[in-house]
């Protein structure tokens, strides 16, 4: 093992973990939005909205990501929408996380009792504000463990990206590869560093869901 001739890839592959990064940050707040967009229409929208909503949920849900991403990338272009490999990458990986937080989202609203809603009527609280403080806070935080394991399982999952030729670092570490002939060297260092960002990533989860959620569960 010689790990000395990757040093002169430093810069690559910092680079590729910050696109890496870039790439499951845009997925996750666009899926987020997605998901509880999804999971309000699933509980309030018209039925024809509640079908199309479970229909896209089920595709997305059970089909490979890989598939959901060759689609975009290279069948798109044939109705004249062709994207860049990034923002390819984004879509699908958008289109998948959103299916799985309307899922999670869905299931926060469902722990909320209707009993809370009433009585937050009751006590003069418009429709805006029962379904912020009374329904979407405390759902959020019922939900906030599976978003976060979501959230790691979109990173990882953001390697996909690589067959489209988007620059990420698992496409880098490829790229590495095919230079220094390396392969035991260079697949360690990329493994270490999605160790490195995962872990960091649940410690930052962590600190953020004890300061946002910091109200008694139980009394």
């Amino acid at each position: 093992m010689n790990f000395r001739p990757l040093w002169r890839y430093e810069g690559q592959l910092l680079d590729g973990a910050l696109m890496t990064l870039l790439l499951t940050a845009i997925a996750a707040a666009a899926g987020l939005a997605i998901g509880v967009a999804g999971a309000l229409a699933l509980r309030h929208g018209p039925r024809p909205v509640r079908i199309a909503v479970r229909a896209y949920v089920e595709l997305i849900r059970n089909t490979p990501a890989l598939i959901q991403l060759f689609l975009i990338f290279f069948v798109l272009p044939g109705i004249g929408l062709k994207l860049p490999p990034f923002e390819a990458a984004a879509v699908a990986l958008s289109l998948y996380f959103g299916a799985y937080a309307t899922e999670i989202v869905r299931s926060g609203l469902d722990s909320i009792h209707r009993s809370q809603m009433e009585a937050a009527t009751c006590l003069g609280l418009g429709r805006w504000q029962v379904f912020r403080h009374i329904v979407l806070l405390p759902a959020l935080r019922n939900v906030y463990p599976s978003l976060t394991s979501q959230f790691v399982l979109l990173l990882l999952g953001s390697s996909l990206a690589s067959q489209v030729s988007a620059e990420e670092l698992f496409h880098t570490a490829g790229f590495i590869e095919s230079r220094s002939f390396r392969s035991f060297e260079v697949y360690a260092v990329v493994c270490a560093m999605y160790l490195a960002m995962v872990v960091a990533c649940k410690l930052l989860f962590a600190a953020v869901g004890r300061l946002a959620f910091r109200w008694p569960v139980r009394r």
